[in-house]
């Protein structure tokens, strides 16, 4: 399984008992659907490794207790430690509406109600505060926030995503 294939699940944070069982923080906004897993992919160096899942619960809010089959003392959850995991993209659950995955919109063109077509998603970069569009038009880059008062409407038949960005963005950009 490569990289490409799969989606950020969570990192393995800490441990949890002297059984090798550990502690995931998990990176998404309903971890209630990761509970019963069976297995998940983890990176160790530069391959996707799967491990199979004997038991997972949900810890406080957004931790995920796991007990992996074949770890099952300390120094094998050491080894282990600040991994990250990983699941296939066919595991991701459906969005719908105005909400989407950051890699799903990649190619869309971005339509403004002022400005019309403002350019072809190349990425998102949720590196900063406030994750970003970056778009291409005519050659020059543009960072459109993603944000729930800018973005109007996602087409996904078209992939087109709709947005209404504040006044001035634009034109700072394409002058």
């Amino acid at each position: 399984m490569r990289k490409e294939d799969c989606f950020y699940l969570g990192k393995i944070v800490s441990k949890y008992s002297f059984k090798g069982e550990v502690l995931v923080k998990l990176d998404t906004d309903d971890p209630e659907i990761y509970e019963n897993m069976e297995s998940v992919f983890v990176s160790i160096g530069n391959n996707l490794v799967p491990f199979f899942i004997e038991h997972c619960q949900l810890h406080k809010t957004n931790l995920l207790r796991i007990r992996f089959e074949e770890v099952d003392d300390e120094a094998a959850a050491d080894r282990i430690m600040r991994a990250q995991l990983y699941l296939p993209l066919s595991l991701l659950p459906k969005l719908s509406g105005n909400k989407f995955y950051y890699h799903e919109v990649i190619g869309f063109t971005l339509w403004d109600s002022v400005h019309g077509n403002i350019g072809i998603i190349q990425s998102v970069n949720d590196t900063t505060a406030q994750a970003l569009f970056e778009v291409l038009k005519d050659g020059k880059e543009l960072l459109i926030p993603i944000n729930d008062e800018i973005i109007t409407a996602i087409d996904r038949t078209h992939k087109t995503i709709q947005v209404t960005t504040p006044e001035g963005l634009v034109d700072l950009y394409l002058q």
